[in-house]
């Protein structure tokens, strides 16, 4: 039996197949509301449960808090950007957590960006301290992962790729939509997690849908990597990345290998001028959709319906 639970401006919750109750603990952050597992527990049985629908859902990951994520993780992206996906490096960038928006919040465009982006991405939420040297083994990582959350990594490609940084064009405000649950792990439930299955659609359109198997470095690879140069703290967020399916897709090698010979001023006007005839891009009105869940529905992390604004 799984932990789902939710969050409101003024309570958590836990979701039950009757409803949800809410949780009768202080917590007012995400790391607090895991510290309290036993007020978590207690809503199992207790409680008056109201339909889910009734409430206004936020995101489960409160902020400030670290956010990181990896690049470039799933085969089958990398395999689209003409990556060979047994030679890609485990890397990582950073997200402003002023970027964590709700699971039902607009996406908003700045008025200066023309090409924006999503990836459906798995969230873990990290359960413990893990400071910078800690030597992690298998048996460490159902501790240091607490729970799961779904995230959209929203990109500003054409500030990401003529700058080579990620920085800025993931981290505009509501450029990482999360939630709706809080999935909470218990026993066991971690090894399920190659068998979650992402799914995002545009616009009834399904774009992505891939499972978690697909990832190059797991979670266990990850954190191993992270804890050499990078502090973590219980309610930070790890984004695992994305599989194939987004808006931008490489260009043949072919032509990669032409464009590779153009001054660079040249070669990014070729490809924007490319690039802003793609209508896979997302556009003012636009309803994004985004689920993650194992095949069974036994491991779900509820569905995100964002929808994409436009400032002027």
């Amino acid at each position: 039996m799984t932990l789902p639970v939710l969050r409101t401006p003024d309570a958590w919750w836990l979701q039950r197949a009757d409803g949800a109750v809410r949780i009768a603990t202080d917590a007012t952050t995400t790391a607090e509301l895991l510290a309290d597992r036993a007020a978590v527990l207690a809503a199992r049985e207790d409680g008056d449960p109201v339909p889910v629908a009734d409430l206004a859902l936020i995101s489960p990951v409160s902020a400030p808090c670290r956010v990181v994520a990896q690049m470039a993780n799933y085969a089958s992206h990398a395999t689209d950007a003409n990556m060979d996906p047994t030679a890609v490096p485990l890397a990582f960038f950073r997200k402003a957590s002023g970027s964590i928006s709700g699971p039902y919040d607009d996406i908003v465009r700045p008025a200066h960006v023309t090409l924006l982006d999503y990836e459906v991405e798995v969230g873990l939420v990290i359960g413990r301290e893990v400071p910078v040297g800690t030597e992690l083994v298998e048996s460490d990582l159902p501790g240091t992962v607490a729970a799961l959350v779904v995230t959209n990594d929203v990109s500003a490609r054409d500030q990401q790729l003529p700058k080579t940084q990620f920085y800025e064009s993931k981290s505009y405000p509501t450029f990482t939509p999360v939630g709706p649950v809080l999935l909470i792990l218990e026993e066991g439930e971690l090894a399920r997690f190659p068998e979650l299955r992402l799914r995002l659609w545009v616009n009834g359109e399904l774009r992505q849908d891939e499972l978690a198997s697909d990832i190059i470095y797991g979670p266990l690879e990850a954190f191993r990597a992270l804890a050499r140069f990078q502090q973590l703290a219980s309610g930070d967020l790890l984004l695992t990345g994305t599989p194939v399916g987004t808006a931008l897709s490489a260009p043949p090698k072919p032509i990669e290998m032409i464009g590779s010979l153009l001054p660079p001023a040249t070669k990014w006007r070729i490809f924007f001028t490319k690039q802003a005839k793609n209508p896979r891009y997302l556009q003012d009105g636009d309803l994004v959709e985004v689920s993650i869940a194992t095949d069974d529905g036994a491991l779900d992390l509820g569905s995100q319906r964002t929808s994409v604004r436009w400032t002027s």
